[in-house]
């Protein structure tokens, strides 16, 4: 009898403990401490907002779609400006741009389905970029997922390999924490974008969600009665404790630091070199050394510097330690070689550069990128995973009274003179037809302010640009604002993708300067694949006049070919006069072909 009743108890308590775990999920039990109110016309858009703005987010970059509406329509409310793209990935693309220049989290939202989907390419640039983005995604109903919903695609999936976080958000209460938790996973250890998706059912008000998915009031029978109570349930869970206060201001980010040991190790290393050189790339840019701290310890140090990615512009256009031509020769030389965010990946021919008995130290918050081809073609003397821009600051101040050799530097600089003088002269050899891509870019780095901000997004044109336009300040160039003048400099291929985007600068009175190097091809591919295969297939484009359609979609066009050669100067004032004016521009120039990248890297 005994053995009866305890079994009869053992069983009575396993039940209990299985209602309380289905109470628990189905919201039960947190519904008898945090009320609903039915009545209340606030929405999930407005907790969203809140969040943005005491992160101190002022741009918010969409494209519109009802899933999202809420988020837009509060944003607004809160002062955030929101600007609408033509396409979702400009939308994130500018979102990167804003997180690249200003420090602070770019933010793109988007609507479900095919509008997350075409956010992919950008998602991934910002993730190789090492930018902090946040994307916000509409999404079906968490209830109605899989059951043929508008839109309805499995999200997460899609960016679990591209965001370092993926989360969908289950009620309304959720939004808060979850986007707090989201940001600070974007700018700590090594920034990246983060994926954040709202279902439809936490974004609007109550009664709203309720006539969607709240079934009907008169169902009959018990089966009925049943799914009522629990679409009624699931509605109230949504709600429970949704406009309790919550604090929305940021959390802690967390930046890796190099230790002590390593920067003496470093130290030690330095003082022994003969012929040392620092390579800068993106991340030294990152938060939370200010670019002004990260130069004048370059300066302190006084050994020669190349500067990639966003990092061109840290050091003057005529400091004596910037270098930006010869470089596989001055890697082949050096003795010691400090990598402060930069990666050993295809610019550097995966570490086959350096010398053989060169030191080389690198410095990156990825483990991943610190160690990039290590195992193959080269290997650190020392490897710091740690943030490269505070490193090489407290490595200047370690080194105070430190000098170059004299010698070495010199002979850098003089190298660099003969080159520059080389490009010059090819500048100045007409091309088979049209204007020379060198000489066009020579005249336009005569011609730009020095707050002048460049956005290059193209591959020969580009490419050419790199060696030839020099950005005049820190964060003044961007790989693919307003107050500086900006200037796009693009490919007539990768225009393509982007054109309509003169409608959205209209619309948001941005003024901004697209130069076009016109060639008609395809050519860091035709380059290539003419000379090693011996056809142009797939890589040639027309002569359009692409600045027409700028002026059609409200903006203003100029064109400009060889006949134009000697007011060249003329047409791009002119083309900034009219953006000073209020007006986004097209320069549309026309340009032959040079071997002045030939052998470059487009594979």
């Amino acid at each position: 009898m005994d053995l009866l009743v305890g079994i009869g108890c053992a069983g009575a308590g396993l039940v209990a403990v299985a209602l309380l775990g289905v109470a628990y999920r189905l919201g039960l039990l947190y519904q008898l401490c945090h009320k609903v109110d039915p009545r209340s016309p606030r929405h999930g858009g407005e907790l969203v907002a809140e969040v943005l703005k005491a992160h101190g987010v002022r741009f918010l970059f969409t494209l519109a779609g009802g899933h999202i509406s809420p988020v837009l329509v509060a944003s607004e409310k809160l002062g955030i400006r929101v600007v609408d793209t033509r396409h979702e990935a400009t939308a994130v693309f500018a979102a990167d741009a804003v997180s690249r220049l200003s420090g602070r989290i770019g933010v793109a939202a988007v609507t479900a389905g095919p509008g997350i989907t075409n956010t992919v390419t950008a998602v991934k640039n910002a993730q190789m970029a090492e930018s902090p983005v946040l994307l916000i995604g509409g999404a079906a109903a968490s209830l109605q997922k899989g059951r043929g919903a508008l839109q309805d695609i499995d999200q997460l999936s899609l960016f679990k390999t591209l965001c370092k976080s993926c989360v969908s958000v289950r009620a309304v209460r959720d939004i808060v924490p979850t986007l707090r938790k989201a940001i600070a996973t974007a700018q700590s250890g090594t920034p990246g974008p983060v994926f954040v998706e709202l279902p439809i059912d936490v974004l609007y008000p109550f009664h709203v969600v309720e006539k969607e998915i709240g079934g009907t009031k008169s169902s009959r029978g018990l089966r009925g009665k049943a799914v009522q109570w629990y679409l009624q349930n699931y509605i109230c869970n949504l709600f429970a404790g949704a406009w309790e206060p919550r604090d929305v201001s940021p959390l802690p980010v967390k930046v890796p630091l190099a230790t002590e040991d390593e920067v003496q190790q470093c130290v030690e290393l330095v003082s022994r070199a003969v012929k040392p050189l620092v390579l800068v790339g993106s991340q030294a840019m990152l938060p939370p050394t200010p670019a002004e701290e990260l130069r004048a310890a370059l300066e302190a140090l006084g050994i020669p510097c190349y500067l990639g990615g966003a990092a061109r512009g840290l050091l003057p256009p005529d400091s004596p330690l910037l270098l930006r031509q010869n470089r596989r020769d001055a890697l082949r030389d050096a003795d010691l070689v400090l990598l402060a965010g930069a990666v050993c990946d295809f610019r550097l021919s995966y570490g086959r550069l350096f010398g053989r008995r060169a030191a080389v130290v690198a410095v990156n918050r990825d483990r991943v990128q610190l160690l990039r081809n290590s195992d193959v073609f080269w290997k650190p003397r020392l490897a710091v995973q740690g943030d490269a821009a505070s490193f090489v600051v407290r490595l200047a101040r370690s080194l105070r009274g430190y000098a170059c050799p004299r010698d070495w530097a010199e002979g850098l600089r003089e190298a660099e003179r003969k080159k520059e003088q080389l490009n010059r002269e090819k500048a100045a050899t007409p091309t088979p037809q049209h204007l020379n891509p060198l000489d066009l870019l020579h005249r336009l780095d005569s011609l730009l302010p020095p707050e002048s901000l460049l956005v290059a997004d193209g591959g020969d044109f580009v490419g050419t640009a790199a060696y030839i336009v020099r950005p005049r300040r820190p964060l003044s160039w961007l790989d693919p604002g307003k107050d500086p003048p900006v200037w796009v400099l693009y490919g007539d291929g990768s225009l393509g993708y982007s054109l309509m985007e003169f409608d959205t600068f209209v619309r948001h009175k941005t003024p901004v300067i697209a130069l076009v190097g016109n060639d008609a091809c395809w050519s860091q591919i035709s380059r290539e694949q003419v000379a090693l295969l011996g056809s142009n297939v797939a890589c040639g484009l027309e002569y359009l006049d692409y600045h027409l359609v700028a002026e059609a979609l409200g903006g203003k066009g100029f064109v400009v070919g060889r006949p134009d050669r000697e007011r060249l100067e003329a047409v791009l004032r002119a083309a900034q006069d009219a953006c000073r004016q209020g007006h986004p521009v097209l320069l549309n120039a026309l340009i032959g072909r040079t071997d002045f990248r030939d052998g470059s890297i487009s594979v």
